[in-house]
């Protein structure tokens, strides 16, 4: 419908048809009414407009699990990217709030060697690509996007805004037919084969199904997705995201690092990835898999198997409802990270070790609260995460604010609903 007509229905209060998304829907629908005022300042008011969005996501377990074949526990969070979006023949054109319109032509997305890699013209056009090569189809469009998943925060802006752009492809041109399992997918490879960084599926699987899930990637072209019944809130809890500022620049090489470490242990055992090997093989072959690799690839190794069985002591404890074995579970998570998998800081930059402090603060705050914290995301830089009971929620969020800045601390809920094109 044109906008006039929707921003209407929006004022008539259609969003309330999303409340299981937004808990206050005043607020966003004057942020639809907004992004779509910008929308017909830059593409015009006479053409039928569509509106879609996509949620950020939270890494509950597993850190650095899926890139080898491994299992995670994931959330759809309660920030999200959104898009006003109409159809536009023959190119590609995105505006996001704050950064400069993104201009492509479909029939210019072929050649992953042909785009530079790092920047969201690459996104998209890997996006494009990986629809074509599954012989989707696709086409041009303008789109106007503004986010609330904070780039550098660890909530996977990146995948939220891929599986934007697949999904507006998704509704336009294929009838909305291709799962949003399928979406994370293509969005996995525009960043590994054309933004160039090598992440793991978790992310934005998380973003485009939604709800809280546990993820085994033991098969990754056909992962197995297990949504499960649990809610923080009701259990008394509240999931904060601490963002410490940290630089987010030039990390892809730690990033890489530690998927290229692990498959380098594989090698050993003449496996391409992690998964399969156990503990114990790594304890017998140690001391050739120091020569052949280093002392951090084992570590890493250890990292690995160990989180992988925690995963799936953690989602047993879940399906049981044993809230405390879980928390244990975040608080050994966060162990192994920092000591073995060692991703709280980079090497390069040692002197800024924001999620250290924010660790650090988190437990001599928390420390035998029925609490439980950890790194988030990539880590390097970013974000911590802290399981907080609500009537300790305040004064947590009060003292992080003042070491990192107002509104560092962010309290989150778990979104029911991954990506969607928005029926009013």
């Amino acid at each position: 419908m044109e906008a006039n007509e929707l921003i209407a229905r929006l004022k008539n209060g259609a969003l309330r048809a999303y409340a299981s998304i937004y808990t206050d829907v005043a607020e966003q629908t004057e942020r639809y009414i907004n992004a779509i005022s910008e929308f017909t300042k830059l593409y015009g008011e006479e053409r039928d407009i569509y509106l879609f969005s996509v949620p950020g996501r939270s890494e509950i377990s597993g850190n650095h699990t899926d890139h080898n074949h491994g299992r995670v526990l994931a959330g759809a969070i309660d920030r999200d990217i959104i898009a006003v979006a109409s159809p536009e023949a023959g190119v590609i054109r995105i505006k996001s709030e704050g950064y400069d319109e993104d201009i492509i032509a479909p029939s210019d997305c072929g050649d992953p060697d042909a785009m530079s890699n790092g920047c969201s013209a690459s996104l998209i056009a890997g996006t494009v690509g990986g629809f074509a090569a599954r012989k989707y189809a696709t086409g041009g469009f303008c789109a106007y996007t503004t986010s609330r998943v904070l780039k550098g925060s660890g909530l996977s802006s990146s995948a939220a805004f891929e599986v934007m752009v697949g999904s507006i492809l998704n509704h336009f041109y294929n009838g909305g037919r291709i799962a949003n399992e399928e979406l994370a997918k293509i969005a996995q490879y525009a960043e590994n084969v054309y933004f160039g960084k090598p992440c793991g599926l978790m992310d934005q699987m998380a973003c485009a199904v939604g709800g809280f899930v546990a993820i085994d990637f033991n098969d990754p072209a056909n992962p197995v997705i297990e949504p499960l019944e649990f809610s923080l809130t009701n259990a008394g809890y509240v999931l904060c995201i601490v963002n410490t500022g940290g630089n987010h620049a030039d990390l892809t090489p730690d990033y890489t690092a530690v998927s290229a470490e692990m498959k380098a242990v594989a090698a050993y055992f003449g496996k391409e990835v992690l998964r399969g090997i156990s503990f114990s093989q790594l304890l017998e072959n140690l001391p050739i898999l120091r020569t052949v690799t280093n002392d951090r690839a084992v570590l890493r190794a250890i990292h690995f198997v160990l989180e992988n069985e925690r995963v799936e002591a953690q989602t047993a404890a879940l399906r049981a409802g044993d809230l405390p074995a879980f928390l244990d579970g975040v608080i050994a998570s966060g162990n192994s990270s920092y000591k073995y998998l060692q991703n709280v800081y980079t090497v390069k930059n040692p002197e800024e070790q924001g999620l250290s402090l924010a660790l650090a603060i988190s437990e001599s705050l928390l420390a035998g609260k029925d609490c439980a914290w950890r790194v988030h995301g990539g880590g390097f830089a970013g974000t911590v995460q802290v399981f907080v009971k609500r009537e300790l929620a305040e004064e947590f969020v009060r003292v992080m604010d003042s070491v990192f800045g107002e509104g560092a601390a962010m309290c989150l809920s778990v979104r029911p609903l991954g990506a969607v094109a928005l029926i009013l």
